[in-house]
C-alpha cells in the first residue's frame, strides 16, 4: 500500500502535536501510516512547503503554532489547497482567552523551557538513582520522601516517578536480618512512607520475578512463610517510626504518588 503520512508541525519541537498523533494512531490499524515532524518553524515559506508536500502525498497536518500569524497562515493556506490541517492548541488557547480574559505569551517551546523547575526535576532524578535501594544512608537525611517496605512493593519505580515531579526520594528495603539505619529516624521536613502489600499478591509478584531470573520457584524469597515474616517485621518498623502506610496492592504507581504528593502539600 502507498505510504500515508501525518505531518506534525510546530514553531517549537513539536512533541505535543506528535504525542496527539501517536495517540490517534493507536486507535487504528496504522502500520502503513508514518509521522513526519517539522519543528522550529519560523517562516511562511516553510509552512507553504509543508502544505505542498502534504498535498502531493495525500497526507494531513497536525500543528501547534503559538505565533498567531503562522497559525492563521496554516489555517488559510491548507484550506485553500484542500489539505486537512488540525490545530492542536488553537482551540484550547482560545477557550482560555474567552473564559479567563487573559492572553497567551505567544512564546514557542515553553513546555520544555529550561527553568528552575527543570533543574529541580533533574536533581531529583539523579538523587533517586543515587539513593535507590538503601545504597547510601546519607540519602535518608537529605530526602524529602523516604519509602520503606519489603522487596517488590514498588519502591524504586515510585521513587523515579516522584523524582520526575521534582521530589527528592530515597528508598530502603526492609529485611528482618538488617536493622534500619540511624539516619531513618523521623525528622522535620522529611516524610517517611511505609509501603505494604497483601501477602498473596506479593507471592505472585515474587514468583514471577524468580521465573524472569531463571531461579527455582522453591527459593525462600517466594515462600508464604518468608513473605509473612518480612511483612510482620516491616509492620513493626513502620509502627516504631509512626509513619503513614499505603497498601499498594493493585494500586497504580500514579495513584500512590498522588496520595504522597497530597500529604507533602499538607
Amino acid at each position: 500500500m502507498k505510504q500515508q503520512i501525518i505531518y506534525v508541525c510546530s514553531d517549537a519541537v513539536g512533541e505535543t502535536a506528535e504525542a496527539v498523533a501517536k495517540a490517534t494512531l493507536r486507535q487504528f490499524a496504522s502500520e502503513h501510516v508514518k509521522i513526519k515532524r517539522y519543528g522550529h518553524i519560523k517562516s511562511e515559506d516553510e509552512i507553504l512547503r509543508i502544505i505542498a508536500e502534504a498535498l502531493s502525498t495525500g497526507g494531513f497536518i497536525s500543528y501547534t503554532l503559538v505565533q498567531p500569524e503562522l497559525r492563521e497562515l496554516m489555517k488559510e493556506e491548507s484550506l485553500r489547497a484542500g489539505v486537512r490541517a488540525v490545530d492542536v492548541m488553537g482551540p484550547m488557547m482560545q477557550a482560555y482567552v474567552d473564559t479567563f480574559g487573559t492572553f497567551p505569551k505567544r512564546q514557542p517551546g515553553l513546555l520544555h523551557s529550561i527553568d528552575d523547575a527543570y533543574h529541580r526535576r533533574m536533581d531529583a532524578i539523579e538523587f533517586a538513582v543515587k539513593y535507590d535501594d538503601g545504597k547510601d544512608a546519607r540519602g535518608f537525611v537529605q530526602a524529602q520522601v523516604v519509602l520503606i517496605g519489603v522487596s517488590r512493593t514498588s519502591k524504586t519505580p515510585l521513587s523515579i516517578f516522584l523524582s520526575h515531579k521534582g521530589i527528592k526520594t530515597a528508598n530502603l528495603p526492609l529485611m528482618p536480618e538488617v536493622n534500619p539505619p540511624e539516619e531513618l529516624k523521623p525528622a522535620p521536613g522529611r516524610l517517611i512512607i511505609g509501603l505494604t502489600m497483601q501477602a498473596e499478591h506479593l507471592l505472585e509478584i515474587r514468583s514471577e520475578r524468580l521465573k524472569t531470573l531463571g531461579l527455582p520457584a522453591s527459593a525462600q524469597y517466594a515462600t508464604t512463610e518468608r513473605i509473612q515474616e518480612e511483612l510482620d517485621y516491616a509492620k513493626a518498623v513502620m509502627e516504631s517510626l509512626n509513619c503513614p502506610v499505603i497498601d499498594v496492592t493493585n494500586r497504580a504507581i500514579e495513584e500512590t504518588a498522588g496520595i504522597i504528593t497530597e500529604w507533602l502539600n499538607k
